[in-house]
């Protein structure tokens, strides 16, 4: 209900951003350019992400503890066992991506496989196949392709701004400079907030599915503490672009406004896991 009522909040803003920046036809063009975009990234997001995080595909021989890990908590989740990927970083952290179950992947750094017990590492790739369970990465795709296109909507009235295009009549919305000002500045910023909410409302509720997955929520709670604890000492050396999908924020200790942050707030991730 809450991601309900974010992406509701998203769509209504980009209605009246595209009105006041880009008018009708200006608003039509930018939903188009960002579901362009979007629809690419949307089916290539596995392939992207793992090579934008240098993640490689192990075999059964190659971690056959790992697999038989996944293919058991797959089993369990009533998911096709996705592929199994390890990138080799010694902070301990791991993510999810695929369009859907059946195009889906799995990464773990060679970290922490060696920081987490059995239990714990458990926890957290149950914590990747409730992403994937949930469907998370299509419903990030569609607030991102709404953020998107209200940051085009943005640019456009920039670029109309410096030649002169604010001129029009009133029912393309392009007459009041001040509003179209207002809007390039406060559309955009309004816009990712929203998308980090509904960020963070997706790792609460892959959470609570992997604790279920794998029946142990305190062994979740466990290893979120410590990948915590590591990613703060250690920040991760990736791309900004991709620290949404990692379990735990690979960048920084929680220096980033939590506002703007893609990551609730560990102390209480780890609170309503304690509480199951």
């Amino acid at each position: 209900m809450k991601t309900f009522m974010l992406m509701a909040a998203l769509t209504a803003l980009f209605m009246v951003a595209g009105r006041a920046m880009g008018g009708q036809q200006g608003m039509i063009i930018a939903l188009l350019l960002a579901v362009g975009l979007n629809f690419f990234a949307y089916w290539n997001s596995d392939k992207m992400a793992l090579s934008m995080n240098r993640a490689r595909e192990v075999s059964v021989h190659e971690a056959p503890d790992l697999h038989a890990l996944v293919a058991n908590l797959a089993s369990r989740a009533g998911l096709p066992k996705p592929k199994v990927y390890v990138v080799d970083d010694p902070t301990p952290n791991a993510f999810a991506t695929g369009r859907d179950p059946e195009h889906a992947a799995v990464a773990v750094t060679t970290g922490i496989m060696q920081v987490l017990d059995r239990y714990e590492l458990e926890g957290v790739i149950a914590h990747e196949l409730g992403h994937i369970k949930n469907r998370d990465i299509l419903i990030g795709s569609i607030a991102a392709v709404m953020a998107g296109a209200i940051s085009y909507l943005a640019s456009m009235a920039q670029w109309a701004m410096l030649f002169g295009g604010m001129r029009g009549n009133d029912e393309e919305g392009g007459s009041n400079p001040l509003v179209m000002l207002v809007s390039m500045i406060v559309a955009p910023i309004a816009a990712t907030l929203i998308q980090m909410a509904i960020s963070r409302s997706r790792e609460y509720l892959a959470d609570a599915t992997g604790a279920e997955i794998c029946g142990h929520p305190k062994s979740l709670a466990s290893a979120l503490n410590k990948l915590a604890n590591y990613n703060a000492q250690r920040p991760m050396n990736v791309n900004p672009a991709s620290a949404q999908m990692y379990i735990v924020n690979p960048l920084s200790g929680g220096s980033i406004a939590s506002l703007f942050s893609t990551h609730p707030p560990m102390d209480e991730r780890i609170r309503r896991l304690l509480s199951m």
